[in-house]
């Protein structure tokens, strides 16, 4: 592999670690509340398809559109459509009590049967399939920092990356010292380990999950909108592939053991893996597809490693999943 190849496979990876690692730091937020939530890739779709159909009604009905602006019209509507999303799942786990697996499951089918709904509408609306334009958001989405360019290799692995790259990083390492040592992430904790004994302390189980899986379902959308609007330049694509990097995000968290600062490596060493395939030469149609299937074969690595040796803080929470029952405390 050549020094060029090194540096393109590296800016792949990141590019592509960011969208699942989004998705890892909004499901961790939710699991440590005790909430199970497959619904992931649904609603990474509609973070995305909410972000583009704000900036693409924007930029239609603006007579000049501005990148900023066209950001930050993108952003809020990913964050809402994702935390109603996150309402919904908690409206139907939390107050109705409904399973949590299958809610996720079918969180997932719904997300994206109504995100390549209204992506069909918008394509319809701007003349045919791939004829959605939302450069102006888009370009800013993607804008580098102004230095990249001039300061070499550094800018290439390092600077050249939209915002949401680096958006992505702070939130990981904000995440992680919120759920080590703030007071309400060790309170959300609780709630997550053993609800009973939480509530038990005058701790509101229910508010704690309602927040908890609402922020990190917003979170988890941004996935959806930074691959949109980054990673496929501003248009919508029905191929499927926000529903695998979804997967994969669930899968990350495994890897990660449920700890935000393992996240961020954790995402960019599953970039590498899943793109190393590319700058390999002389590989067949079967050996490409056997390369994209290693960050789930390290995750299951792991998760037997972690199985072997029982430690405390490498297992999940110890209510993940399970419904609570105030009359059964």
């Amino acid at each position: 592999m050549t020094g060029a190849q090194l540096v393109s496979l590296i800016q792949a990876a990141i590019v592509f670690g960011t969208v699942i690692m989004f998705g890892a730091l909004g499901e961790i937020l939710t699991e440590k509340a005790g909430n199970l939530n497959l619904g992931v890739p649904g609603i990474m779709y509609i973070g995305g398809i909410s972000g583009l159909a704000g900036a693409f009604i924007y930029e239609s009905h603006a007579a000049q559109p501005t990148g900023i602006v066209g950001l930050i019209i993108a952003l809020l509507c990913c964050l809402i459509g994702s935390a109603l999303a996150g309402g919904l799942y908690s409206l139907l786990t939390i107050t109705f009590r409904a399973n949590q697996q299958v809610t996720g499951l079918t969180l997932t089918i719904f997300g994206s049967g109504i995100a390549n709904f209204f992506g069909g509408s918008l394509n319809r609306m701007a003349g045919g399939v791939g004829q959605i334009s939302t450069s102006v958001t888009s370009a800013a989405f993607r804008a580098n920092m102004p230095i990249a360019s001039s300061t070499g290799l550094f800018g290439k692995i390092v600077l050249s990356y939209g915002f949401m790259a680096y958006l992505a990083i702070i939130i990981a390492i904000v995440l992680g010292w919120f759920l080590a040592r703030s007071r309400i992430g060790l309170n959300l904790r609780a709630v997550g380990e053993n609800p009973g004994t939480a509530d038990a302390a005058g701790i509101s189980v229910t508010k704690y999950k309602y927040l908890a899986t609402c922020i990190g379902a917003a979170i988890t959308g941004m996935g959806g909108l930074y691959y949109t609007m980054d990673y496929i330049k501003g248009t919508w694509s029905t191929d499927g592939s926000i529903e695998k990097l979804g997967w994969l995000s669930v899968a990350l968290v495994i890897f990660a053991t449920w700890k935000p600062r393992n996240i961020v490596w954790g995402s960019y060493l599953f970039g590498v893996l899943f793109w190393l395939y590319f700058y390999i030469e002389g590989l067949t149609r079967s050996s490409q597809e056997l390369f994209k299937m290693l960050p789930y074969l390290v995750t299951l690595l792991v998760l037997v490693m972690v199985s072997l040796r029982r430690k405390r803080e490498s297992q999940p929470p110890a209510a993940l999943g399970e419904p609570y029952f105030r009359e059964e405390r």
